[in-house]
């Protein structure tokens, strides 16, 4: 018996012979939540359509976490552009609720296409539209989100309508679940996807029924809980839900200006296995805000570059985003990028940016404890005193935005991803310049520099959340400069004319050849990754300390140059 398709958009152009067609050759199965439909560098050898439900593609991430793509939403094929262009599959693809697919074989479809042209060229039509969408396109972001509070003194209900008029604010229609859809079968919770935007599934942890629903319903789980509580062990049900399995799941804390804390953020984040941590003080209407545009994919991120002296650069470019009224939502650096956007996550005024920045890096050298070299030329206790003092032990979940920085793992030559732990001790990784500081030792890893490997994370920033994002970059395209390795004085020679307080022409030479790889390869790729780039015209060197207000200025002229050469709707999407 045939399997009647009409009812999937795909097939509206396709025409009565070429649907009846497919509709005698597809196979028709239930994926349950949780499972995989195939996995990532598994060969292809068919074309899915998604009957009901919801599908979610992933690709291996860094940490051992899935790098989320997007949601495959009813009526849409998957698997077609490994299908046609005879290769694995580029990403896995599992079931976020129990769903209903249909399977047309490769060779199946190739008959069909061949016959009926108009069924190649409706995918053809679909594939491009995707391609010209990128990762926003329609469906591709979360729209069910479950609001799960784990204590019985939160009002989720509360929460959920604050929410709801921020989301509102901001022309996004959503509307509110609980308990009374404990019981509604699965087409009725459909509906109210497809007549909103976004649907929030309100429910306590305590009602196991219908908590365990909306989390199984949902495509991202938002775990309320109290600033000043502890989390239970276990905090989630033994069998996790698709989302939690995923780590699709946030933890959202609740802040009582009166309260103190009873554990660190970072011990509600390890309970939970949460992917982010956001913080809700009622006193800040900015948090508000955020959180409403990260529900809605419209949150905007922040990726600043390495570069050493350079990065100064970035002070100015942040100053020109904020005297033009834009608000980040993520943040996330490698390097010397890595230190200013975490001053920026820990919500410095822009005077105070400057001046801790200036008296780290500037007052005094901050690599002038220099010795002849076992594994370092630096000993690398002038940059553990400044980053203690400024940094202190600030651990990176209890940031008030979400905030990332990147280090350069010799151990597996990979980048390393620091989103969880003591902030300074992140920093101290990311900018360990080999041979210059000392490596930073995690375990079985060896940690140096992020520029090693990723000098600007804007790829990392895209796995990390779903809206837009501005970057910095002051990666330096051209080398060292000849003349300092002209007629070199030795040892001796050199401390006489500069003292020990300023590194030799080596230091140099360790950065570039630390850094060499950036500008080729995929940095450009890293580049276009982002919506807004900034580029200064700056000839500081990397180990030009000194040379702070001009640098800075140059960040500034070309983040209002970058500002002004906006669309309307490019300057919209950054709430411009």
């Amino acid at each position: 018996m045939a399997l009647n398709l009409s009812f999937l958009s795909f097939f509206d152009d396709v025409g009565k012979a070429a649907l009846k067609a497919v509709e005698h050759e597809v196979e028709w199965f239930c994926l349950p939540a949780g499972h995989l439909l195939f996995a990532e560098g598994e060969p292809s050898d068919a074309l899915y359509l998604l009957r009901s439900g919801a599908l979610a593609a992933f690709r291996d991430g860094a940490m051992g976490r899935p790098n989320l793509l997007g949601y495959i939403r009813a009526g849409e094929p998957v698997g077609e552009m490994s299908m046609l262009e005879e290769r694995a599959h580029s990403a896995s693809v599992y079931a976020m609720r129990d769903s209903e697919i249909v399977r047309l074989p490769t060779a199946s479809f190739e008959r069909l296409a061949d016959k009926h042209p108009s069924l190649m060229r409706e995918l053809s039509k679909m594939m491009l539209r995707r391609l010209r969408s990128g990762p926003q396109r329609d469906g591709s972001e979360p729209k069910v989100f479950a609001l799960v509070s784990c204590s019985p003194t939160i009002d989720v209900e509360y929460r959920a309508q604050e929410l709801q008029s921020a989301l509102a604010r901001i022309g996004v229609t959503s509307a509110i679940i609980g308990e009374e859809a404990a019981d509604w079968p699965g087409p009725k919770l459909d509906a109210y996807e497809q007549d909103h935007q976004i649907v929030l599934l309100m429910a306590r942890l305590g009602d196991t029924n219908w908590a365990r629903r909306a989390m199984g319903r949902a495509d991202r789980v938002w775990l309320l809980a109290r600033g000043d509580a502890k989390p239970s062990t276990p905090l989630l049900p033994e069998d996790p839900t698709p989302a939690a399995r995923l780590k699709l799941l946030d933890v959202l804390l609740v802040h009582d200006g009166g309260s103190r804390p009873a554990s660190r953020p970072r011990e509600w984040a390890e309970a939970a296995e949460a992917a982010r941590v956001f913080h809700w003080r009622q006193e800040r209407p900015d948090d508000l805000r955020r959180l409403a545009r990260t529900l809605a994919g419209q949150s905007v991120g922040l990726v600043l570059s390495g570069g050493g002296a350079r990065a100064y650069a970035h002070i100015g470019a942040i100053d020109a985003f904020r005297k033009a009224g834009m608000e980040f939502d993520f943040i996330g650096g490698a390097s010397m990028g890595a230190i200013i956007a975490a001053g920026l996550a820990l919500e410095w005024t822009q005077e105070e940016l400057v001046e801790r920045v200036y008296e780290a890096f500037v007052a005094s050298n901050p690599l002038g404890d220099w010795r002849l070299p076992v594994i370092s030329l630096a000993r690398g206790h002038r940059v553990d005193e400044r980053l203690e003092k400024h940094f202190g032990d600030v651990d990176i979940s209890d940031l008030a935005r979400p905030y990332f920085c990147v280090s350069s793992n010799l151990s597996n030559g990979r980048p390393f991803i620091h989103r969880s732990g003591t902030l300074r001790n992140a920093l101290r990784a990311s900018i360990a310049i080999p041979g210059i500081l000392p490596p930073v030792i995690e375990g079985e890893n060896v940690l140096v520099d992020g520029a090693v490997f990723t000098n600007f994370p804007s790829e990392q920033m895209k796995a990390f959340h779903r809206g837009c994002s501005a970057g910095c970059d002051v990666t330096r395209a051209k080398g060292v400069n000849p003349a300092d390795f002209q007629d070199a004085p030795g040892f001796f020679g050199w401390v006489r004319q500069h003292g020990l307080n300023e590194l030799p022409p080596i230091a140099s030479l360790l950065m570039r050849s630390a850094t060499a790889g950036v500008m080729v390869g995929k940095h450009q790729a890293y580049r276009e990754a982002v919506d807004l780039l900034v580029l200064p015209d700056t000839d500081t060197d990397l180990r030009q300390w000194k040379r702070f207000e001009e640098t800075i200025d140059a960040g500034r002229r070309a983040a209002e140059f970058a500002l002004s050469e906006l669309s309307r709707d490019e300057a919209a999407a950054f709430g411009l």
